[in-house]
């Protein structure tokens, strides 16, 4: 395993990790320079923390230990810790957007990959907070867990992209922390409204900041298939902000979402 680079003290290191059947990129910055030798220990754990929550989640490998869950082949008390864990905060999701956001609800049996892919990605960057870098960012198939920034004054930007023209953006934003992005601009209808067993969307795009990947992970999709009622409880809510770009390009989001309109910045 490496972090390519382009000389022996880079200010920037990337990595990409295929996992969870997806590709997860790392980004490490420090304008001092980064030594990659030194960098190398912090990756390999950070890698390590995401094929394990693919070994213990995944609902694709037959023999992972939620798949057995969901066969009824073993107990919760009989799994890894980590799944009564995970299921909690789904649990805790699913009270918070009122029902939106519910695992329990899919077909197959529990499902909390919505949930899970953010929140094995903010543990994978618990991974790098003590390394000699000034910022990181994790992206998991376009959910971002992040801390610090290009240096120490500078914080990230990332795209939202436009669903009705990808992969143009539609809009960028200030990335402090996290953001999840839940759409079928990419992957078609396969978000399902769990009152109603359907898959259906009230959003073309739902993108939700906050401080954990986990929980903006799970906003996003219950605000992709609930809507502006969703919305109205983003709004309300501690430390999480959300925007929605809709069928007709219009676009709603609450008051203090970090958006930066692209022909506006600089």
């Amino acid at each position: 395993m490496s972090a390519s680079h382009d000389d022996s003290s880079p200010t920037r290191l990337h990595h990409r990790e295929e996992v969870m059947g997806t590709v997860v990129t790392f980004d490490v910055y420090n304008n001092s320079g980064i030594s990659p030798e030194e960098f190398l220990p912090y990756l390999q754990e950070a890698v390590a923390v995401l094929h394990h929550a693919d070994k213990v989640f995944s609902t694709w490998k037959s023999n992972s230990p939620l798949s057995q869950l969901r066969r009824g082949e073993i107990t919760l008390g009989e799994a890894p810790p980590e799944v009564a864990q995970v299921l909690e905060m789904c649990a805790l999701a699913k009270a918070q957007t009122k029902g939106w956001f519910d695992p329990w609800a899919l077909a197959g049996g529990v499902d909390p990959t919505g949930y899970v892919k953010g929140w094995s990605a903010q543990l994978s960057l618990a991974s790098l907070v003590d390394a000699p870098i000034t910022g990181a960012i994790i992206n998991a198939a376009g959910d971002i867990a992040s801390f610090g920034g290009l240096d120490a004054t500078t914080p990230f930007r990332v795209g939202i992209t436009d669903p009705l023209s990808p992969p143009a953006l539609n809009c960028a934003i200030e990335l402090r922390g996290a953001v999840a992005t839940s759409g079928i601009y990419e992957r078609g209808d396969h978000l399902v409204n769990p009152f109603t067993g359907e898959a259906t969307t009230r959003a073309l795009s739902a993108s939700v900041t906050g401080p954990d990947l986990g929980l903006c992970d799970a906003w996003a999709t219950a605000l992709a298939v609930g809507g502006s009622e969703i919305l109205e409880l983003i709004e309300h809510t501690d430390d999480y902000e959300a925007l929605t770009i809709n069928a007709d390009a219009s676009r709603q989001w609450t008051s203090r979402f970090p958006i930066i309109d692209l022909e506006t910045s600089h």
